[in-house]
């Protein structure tokens, strides 16, 4: 008998195992939420298995998204960054990473730091949907809508309402694994063990 996961995986075994072990899972770690919210914004155009392909390469070329490290380079990092292959050369994409650390530290500074940030917009409380089909799921809310702007005036690219909706299912601010899915069960079993 064939497990039914959430159809947009597929087959690929590096998809499959995202959709099982990663997507929809609460992450409470800023560095994480850091990190997760940088590959949502080199999707924008592509799919996400090609940034998933390139993740180990990505954490190679930024430092292992240290925030603290991206946001001192500057002109020559980027063109060192626009000859690596095993990343996505696009000059905007590889300059908002370097605008988004730097917005993460300026937040870190400010409050209790980035996770808090971020969860408060859900008062710290992953939101449990039951999708019993693809076409049910969103591709933003009211929610992602408020993120968005708040993170776009904070200093954040790359980071319009449906690339943060596309963040939320994969950080577990909201379990969006379709209810037929063996995850979805997964997941609302780690939403009740979540705390910041």
């Amino acid at each position: 008998m064939s497990i039914e996961r959430c159809p947009w995986c597929g087959s690929d075994p590096l998809y499959v195992h995202y959709h099982d072990q990663v997507w929809g899972r609460p992450v409470a770690d800023s560095r994480e939420l850091f990190e997760k919210l940088c590959l949502d914004g080199q999707q924008a155009g592509l799919s996400w298995i090609t940034i998933l392909k390139k993740q180990k390469s990505y954490e190679e070329a930024y430092a292992g998204f240290d925030p603290a490290v991206i946001a001192l380079w500057g002109e020559g990092e980027v063109e060192a960054l626009m000859q690596n292959s095993g990343i996505v050369r696009n000059r905007l994409k590889i300059q908002s990473i370097i605008k988004n650390a730097r917005a993460y530290l300026e937040i870190q500074e400010k409050g209790a730091g980035f996770a808090h940030y971020l969860w408060d917009f859900l008062d710290g409380k992953p939101q449990i949907n039951l999708f019993r089909a693809m076409e049910d799921v969103p591709a933003n809310t009211e929610l992602s809508d408020k993120m968005s702007k708040a993170l776009k005036k904070a200093g954040f690219s790359f980071v319009g309402t449906t690339i943060v909706y596309a963040f939320m299912q994969a950080v577990g601010m909201v379990n969006d694994h379709l209810t037929d899915c063996p995850q979805h069960q997964e997941c609302c079993e780690a939403v009740s063990r979540f705390s910041l």
